[in-house]
């Protein structure tokens, strides 16, 4: 496998990193392209987290699969978090298929995996992406830059549906577009074929997201399957015993940890395998 860091320039003009998981050539494969992960981390808007990051990226390559991590813009971070987040992740798809040769992908199998913030920002690159508007104001085509498909984990979708007060020095940095503080109302047929985890427990981005979005979804039909565990709570990213953090054991989550091969069978469905 080769990492590299690369460093991309968004349609707003906005530098942003990638980490890329490229696995190495084999021999005469059967089917010599891989499909693509990007990864999209979660973290409040304020960090991005380790646990949603890296360990997705590898998990998505033992999977067959090229990966890439990809840091979007933070709160803390020069201008606005939006529309440069989202327009981050379109220009990290629009790289990819501009690249499929030299990384051995299939341009038409391009995932965005999003886990809580970094699920907000997912589901508003697909609005954006599939937008008159901001196809026009930023000069991208919906062909370039929307991916094949989405999975979100315990997703942010409408931002004030979070079980806890936004702070103060923050609240001046919520987008007062409602198309861009909830990713629902973006929702169109062209919207991407999604798959979704959630925990009915999840105290921090409650489950009500989840249901408000897959409503969207399900008026204006686009495929879409979805898990709510019984219990899970928030961050639980692969739900294994070596991604607990210290103080955290409910991390460790078997029966939650069937999202990934659940989200595996589905893309394969998806894609006719």
């Amino acid at each position: 496998m080769k990492i590299a860091d690369v460093t991309l320039t968004n349609f707003n003009g906005r530098k942003f990193k990638i980490h890329t998981y490229t696995l190495a050539k084999i021999g005469e494969l059967r089917t010599p392209k891989h499909p693509l992960a990007i990864v999209i981390p979660g973290g409040s808007f304020d960090h991005l987290s380790k646990r949603e990051g890296e360990p997705i990226a590898l998990a998505f390559n033992n999977c067959g699969f090229n990966s890439v991590v990809m840091e979007y813009n933070l709160v803390q971070d020069e201008g606005e978090i939006y529309p440069d987040a989202a327009l981050d992740v379109l220009a990290t798809v629009q790289y990819y298929r501009e690249h499929a040769q030299e990384y051995q992908i299939d341009p038409d199998k391009i995932v965005t995996i999003g886990f809580s913030a970094g699920g907000h920002v997912a589901s508003i690159a697909n609005y954006l992406a599939t937008s008159v508007k901001y196809q026009t104001e930023y000069d991208f085509e919906q062909a370039e830059v929307l991916p094949n498909k989405t999975i979100l984990g315990y997703p942010l979708i409408d931002i004030e549906k979070i079980g806890f007060k936004v702070p103060e020095d923050e609240e001046s940095m919520v987008p007062e577009d409602r198309y861009l503080k909830d990713s629902s109302l973006g929702v169109t047929r062209e919207t991407p074929a999604t798959f979704i985890f959630h925990a009915w427990d999840d105290p921090m981005v409650l489950v009500t997201n989840t249901l408000e979005y897959i409503a969207a979804l399900h008026e204006h039909q686009v495929p879409c399957e979805v898990h709510l565990f019984n219990q899970g709570g928030h961050g639980f990213s692969l739900a294994r015993g070596d991604m607990v953090t210290k103080g955290r054991e409910w991390q460790e989550n078997p029966h939650a940890a069937h999202w990934f091969e659940l989200a595996q069978e589905w893309l394969a469905s998806e894609w006719g395998q």
